[in-house]
Protein backbone atom coordinates (compact mmCIF):
# COMPACT_ATOMS: atom_id res chain seq x y z
CA UNK A 1 0.00 0.00 0.00
CA UNK A 2 3.22 2.26 -0.25
CA UNK A 3 3.88 1.82 -3.96
CA UNK A 4 4.14 5.24 -6.26
CA UNK A 5 1.62 6.98 -7.00
CA UNK A 6 0.31 7.11 -3.36
CA UNK A 7 -2.65 4.72 -3.09
CA UNK A 8 -5.90 6.10 -1.78
CA UNK A 9 -8.53 4.69 0.59
CA UNK A 10 -12.38 5.48 1.10
CA UNK A 11 -13.26 4.69 4.98
CA UNK A 12 -16.91 4.75 6.02
CA UNK A 13 -17.82 5.86 9.21
CA UNK A 14 -14.62 6.56 9.98
CA UNK A 15 -15.21 9.52 12.80
CA UNK A 16 -14.96 7.30 15.57
CA UNK A 17 -13.27 3.41 16.93
CA UNK A 18 -12.45 1.00 14.38
CA UNK A 19 -13.35 3.40 11.18
CA UNK A 20 -11.11 6.23 12.59
CA UNK A 21 -8.22 3.83 13.62
CA UNK A 22 -8.32 2.43 9.82
CA UNK A 23 -7.58 6.15 9.16
CA UNK A 24 -4.68 6.34 11.08
CA UNK A 25 -2.98 3.10 9.98
CA UNK A 26 -3.69 3.48 6.18
CA UNK A 27 -2.13 7.51 6.87
CA UNK A 28 0.83 5.53 8.46
CA UNK A 29 1.40 3.46 5.28
CA UNK A 30 1.25 6.58 3.27
CA UNK A 31 -2.18 6.19 1.66
CA UNK A 32 -4.39 8.97 0.70
CA UNK A 33 -7.73 8.99 1.78
CA UNK A 34 -11.45 10.04 1.44
CA UNK A 35 -13.12 9.55 5.05
CA UNK A 36 -16.98 9.78 4.88
CA UNK A 37 -19.49 9.73 8.17
CA UNK A 38 -22.44 11.94 9.38
CA UNK A 39 -20.36 13.72 11.98
CA UNK A 40 -18.57 16.53 9.67
CA UNK A 41 -17.00 17.66 12.98
CA UNK A 42 -14.97 14.71 14.17
CA UNK A 43 -14.24 14.23 10.23
CA UNK A 44 -12.70 17.30 10.29
CA UNK A 45 -10.51 16.95 13.13
CA UNK A 46 -9.59 13.26 11.95
CA UNK A 47 -8.63 14.80 9.05
CA UNK A 48 -6.50 17.48 10.34
CA UNK A 49 -4.49 15.47 12.38
CA UNK A 50 -3.58 12.99 9.93
CA UNK A 51 -2.52 15.71 7.19
CA UNK A 52 -0.29 17.02 9.74
CA UNK A 53 1.42 13.97 11.05
CA UNK A 54 1.83 12.28 8.01
CA UNK A 55 1.39 14.43 5.44
CA UNK A 56 -1.07 12.90 3.26
CA UNK A 57 -4.23 14.18 0.89
CA UNK A 58 -7.43 13.46 2.78
CA UNK A 59 -10.60 14.61 1.58
CA UNK A 60 -13.98 13.85 3.68
CA UNK A 61 -17.57 13.35 2.64
CA UNK A 62 -20.19 14.19 5.35
CA UNK A 63 -23.08 12.11 4.63
CA UNK A 64 -25.42 9.45 5.78
CA UNK A 65 -25.60 5.89 4.56
CA UNK A 66 -28.69 5.62 5.99
CA UNK A 67 -30.00 7.39 2.70
CA UNK A 68 -30.18 5.01 -0.32
CA UNK A 69 -28.05 7.78 -2.26
CA UNK A 70 -25.60 8.29 -0.16
CA UNK A 71 -23.20 5.56 -1.91
CA UNK A 72 -23.41 7.27 -5.16
CA UNK A 73 -22.88 10.69 -3.60
CA UNK A 74 -19.93 9.77 -1.58
CA UNK A 75 -18.17 7.73 -4.74
CA UNK A 76 -19.09 10.56 -7.29
CA UNK A 77 -17.13 13.14 -4.62
CA UNK A 78 -14.48 10.73 -3.87
CA UNK A 79 -13.85 9.75 -7.58
CA UNK A 80 -14.02 13.55 -8.49
CA UNK A 81 -11.90 14.61 -11.60
CA UNK A 82 -10.87 11.08 -12.31
CA UNK A 83 -8.99 10.34 -8.94
CA UNK A 84 -9.12 7.16 -7.72
CA UNK A 85 -10.03 4.84 -4.85
CA UNK A 86 -7.54 1.90 -4.67
CA UNK A 87 -8.94 0.78 -0.95
CA UNK A 88 -12.69 0.41 -0.07
CA UNK A 89 -13.26 0.32 3.83
CA UNK A 90 -16.28 -0.73 4.69
CA UNK A 91 -16.41 -0.47 8.32
CA UNK A 92 -19.79 2.23 8.80
CA UNK A 93 -22.40 -0.05 11.53
CA UNK A 94 -24.25 -0.07 14.54
CA UNK A 95 -26.47 -2.05 16.80
CA UNK A 96 -30.44 -2.12 16.64
CA UNK A 97 -31.19 -3.18 20.99
CA UNK A 98 -34.29 -4.53 21.76
CA UNK A 99 -36.61 -7.87 20.56
CA UNK A 100 -37.44 -7.84 16.62
CA UNK A 101 -41.06 -7.14 17.07
CA UNK A 102 -40.74 -4.17 19.62
CA UNK A 103 -38.47 -2.33 16.99
CA UNK A 104 -40.47 -0.01 14.61
CA UNK A 105 -39.70 -1.32 10.33
CA UNK A 106 -38.34 1.95 10.05
CA UNK A 107 -35.48 1.29 12.38
CA UNK A 108 -35.07 -2.06 11.06
CA UNK A 109 -34.78 -0.52 7.54
CA UNK A 110 -32.54 2.00 7.97
CA UNK A 111 -30.39 -0.54 9.56
CA UNK A 112 -29.94 -2.73 6.70
CA UNK A 113 -29.69 0.05 4.50
CA UNK A 114 -26.20 0.93 6.19
CA UNK A 115 -25.07 -2.68 7.50
CA UNK A 116 -25.91 -4.26 4.18
CA UNK A 117 -27.54 -2.66 1.07
CA UNK A 118 -24.53 0.42 1.44
CA UNK A 119 -21.68 -1.71 1.74
CA UNK A 120 -22.70 -3.71 -1.07
CA UNK A 121 -23.43 -1.16 -3.67
CA UNK A 122 -20.07 0.85 -2.29
CA UNK A 123 -18.15 -2.38 -3.72
CA UNK A 124 -20.81 -2.41 -7.20
CA UNK A 125 -19.37 1.00 -7.88
CA UNK A 126 -15.78 0.77 -7.16
CA UNK A 127 -15.18 -2.54 -8.31
CA UNK A 128 -15.04 -2.29 -11.89
CA UNK A 129 -12.16 0.64 -11.79
CA UNK A 130 -10.07 -1.77 -9.66
CA UNK A 131 -10.85 -4.62 -11.87
CA UNK A 132 -9.54 -2.01 -14.91
CA UNK A 133 -6.76 -1.18 -12.93
CA UNK A 134 -5.55 -4.66 -11.99
CA UNK A 135 -5.16 -3.63 -8.33
CA UNK A 136 -7.75 -3.12 -5.45
CA UNK A 137 -8.92 -3.81 -1.83
CA UNK A 138 -11.64 -4.31 0.04
CA UNK A 139 -12.07 -4.71 3.42
CA UNK A 140 -15.78 -5.40 4.64
CA UNK A 141 -15.68 -5.15 8.15
CA UNK A 142 -18.20 -7.84 9.27
CA UNK A 143 -18.22 -9.41 13.03
CA UNK A 144 -17.64 -12.69 14.92
CA UNK A 145 -21.26 -12.43 15.32
CA UNK A 146 -21.45 -13.33 11.27
CA UNK A 147 -19.90 -16.85 12.23
CA UNK A 148 -22.01 -17.86 14.86
CA UNK A 149 -25.47 -18.98 16.21
CA UNK A 150 -28.17 -15.99 16.13
CA UNK A 151 -28.79 -14.54 19.19
CA UNK A 152 -31.90 -12.86 21.15
CA UNK A 153 -31.70 -9.23 20.53
CA UNK A 154 -29.89 -7.12 17.91
CA UNK A 155 -31.59 -9.46 16.37
CA UNK A 156 -30.69 -8.55 12.57
CA UNK A 157 -27.23 -7.85 13.52
CA UNK A 158 -25.40 -11.48 13.11
CA UNK A 159 -27.20 -12.13 10.10
CA UNK A 160 -26.08 -8.98 8.61
CA UNK A 161 -22.64 -9.53 9.21
CA UNK A 162 -22.74 -13.21 8.04
CA UNK A 163 -24.03 -11.85 4.66
CA UNK A 164 -21.27 -9.42 4.48
CA UNK A 165 -19.12 -12.83 5.23
CA UNK A 166 -20.32 -14.69 2.36
CA UNK A 167 -20.47 -11.73 -0.40
CA UNK A 168 -16.78 -11.10 0.87
CA UNK A 169 -15.96 -15.15 -0.28
CA UNK A 170 -17.81 -14.52 -3.29
CA UNK A 171 -16.41 -10.89 -4.47
CA UNK A 172 -12.84 -12.51 -3.53
CA UNK A 173 -13.43 -15.83 -6.06
CA UNK A 174 -15.05 -13.06 -8.68
CA UNK A 175 -12.27 -10.73 -8.84
CA UNK A 176 -8.43 -12.22 -7.38
CA UNK A 177 -7.62 -12.96 -10.97
CA UNK A 178 -7.68 -8.72 -11.70
CA UNK A 179 -5.47 -7.78 -8.83
CA UNK A 180 -8.56 -7.22 -6.32
CA UNK A 181 -8.12 -8.11 -2.99
CA UNK A 182 -11.38 -9.03 -0.51
CA UNK A 183 -11.01 -9.31 3.21
CA UNK A 184 -14.08 -9.92 5.86
CA UNK A 185 -12.37 -8.55 9.07
CA UNK A 186 -14.28 -10.76 11.43
CA UNK A 187 -13.34 -9.16 15.22
CA UNK A 188 -15.30 -9.93 18.54
CA UNK A 189 -15.28 -7.53 21.46
CA UNK A 190 -13.37 -3.98 20.58
CA UNK A 191 -13.02 -1.14 22.54
CA UNK A 192 -14.94 1.94 20.93
CA UNK A 193 -18.05 3.68 21.15
CA UNK A 194 -20.09 0.48 19.19
CA UNK A 195 -22.01 -0.59 22.61
CA UNK A 196 -22.91 3.38 24.04
CA UNK A 197 -24.84 3.20 20.24
CA UNK A 198 -26.39 0.07 20.97
CA UNK A 199 -27.46 0.46 24.87
CA UNK A 200 -24.81 -2.56 26.12
CA UNK A 201 -22.66 -0.70 27.55
CA UNK A 202 -23.45 -1.55 31.01
CA UNK A 203 -23.86 -5.51 29.80
CA UNK A 204 -20.63 -5.78 28.11
CA UNK A 205 -18.39 -3.54 30.88
CA UNK A 206 -19.25 -7.11 32.33
CA UNK A 207 -17.41 -9.17 30.45
CA UNK A 208 -13.83 -10.36 31.17
CA UNK A 209 -10.91 -8.39 30.14
CA UNK A 210 -9.21 -11.38 27.85
CA UNK A 211 -12.34 -11.09 25.36
CA UNK A 212 -11.72 -7.75 24.43
CA UNK A 213 -9.18 -6.52 21.64
CA UNK A 214 -8.02 -2.94 20.89
CA UNK A 215 -8.93 -1.56 17.43
CA UNK A 216 -5.27 -0.73 16.46
CA UNK A 217 -4.42 -4.60 17.20
CA UNK A 218 -7.88 -5.63 14.92
CA UNK A 219 -7.09 -2.36 12.59
CA UNK A 220 -3.65 -3.99 11.78
CA UNK A 221 -4.71 -7.47 11.53
CA UNK A 222 -7.24 -7.09 9.12
CA UNK A 223 -5.16 -4.40 6.83
CA UNK A 224 -2.19 -6.89 6.87
CA UNK A 225 -4.92 -10.13 5.77
CA UNK A 226 -6.66 -8.15 2.65
CA UNK A 227 -3.00 -7.65 2.11
CA UNK A 228 -1.85 -11.21 2.05
CA UNK A 229 -4.83 -11.93 -0.18
CA UNK A 230 -6.99 -13.54 3.01
CA UNK A 231 -10.48 -13.71 2.35
CA UNK A 232 -11.94 -14.21 6.32
CA UNK A 233 -9.65 -12.53 9.09
CA UNK A 234 -10.58 -13.79 12.49
CA UNK A 235 -8.50 -11.33 15.30
CA UNK A 236 -7.61 -12.68 18.41
CA UNK A 237 -6.66 -16.17 19.74
CA UNK A 238 -10.20 -16.08 22.05
CA UNK A 239 -12.84 -15.45 18.71
CA UNK A 240 -10.30 -17.99 16.76
CA UNK A 241 -11.23 -20.23 19.48
CA UNK A 242 -14.82 -19.38 19.84
CA UNK A 243 -15.07 -19.80 15.94
CA UNK A 244 -13.41 -23.10 16.23
CA UNK A 245 -16.01 -24.34 18.66
CA UNK A 246 -18.44 -23.26 17.21
CA UNK A 247 -17.72 -24.79 14.32
CA UNK A 248 -17.32 -28.16 15.82
CA UNK A 249 -19.95 -28.41 18.41
CA UNK A 250 -23.76 -29.61 16.43
CA UNK A 251 -26.13 -26.99 15.76
CA UNK A 252 -28.45 -27.75 18.26
CA UNK A 253 -25.97 -27.27 20.85
CA UNK A 254 -24.13 -24.13 19.40
CA UNK A 255 -27.12 -22.53 19.56
CA UNK A 256 -27.99 -23.48 22.87
CA UNK A 257 -24.69 -22.38 24.55
CA UNK A 258 -24.83 -18.94 22.46
CA UNK A 259 -28.07 -18.41 23.85
CA UNK A 260 -27.32 -18.88 26.76
CA UNK A 261 -24.38 -16.91 26.80
CA UNK A 262 -26.28 -13.93 24.92
CA UNK A 263 -27.85 -12.11 28.06
CA UNK A 264 -24.49 -10.95 28.63
CA UNK A 265 -23.72 -9.00 25.50
CA UNK A 266 -27.36 -7.83 24.12
CA UNK A 267 -30.05 -5.99 25.12
CA UNK A 268 -32.98 -8.12 24.43
CA UNK A 269 -36.00 -6.29 25.29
Amino acid sequence: MTDSPRRRALVTGASAGIGAEFARQLAARGCDLVLTARRDDRLQGLASELRAQHGVDVQTVADDLADPAAPARIVAAATRDGRAVDILINNAGYGVPGRYDKVEWATHARFMQVLVTAPLELCHLLLPAMRTRDHGRIVNVASLAGLIPGTAGNTLYGPAKALLVRVSQALALENAAHGVHVCALCPGFTHSEFHDVSQARTLVSKLPGWMWSDADRVVRQGLDAVERGRVVCVPGRVNRAIKLLMDLLPDRAALALVGRRAKHFRVRD
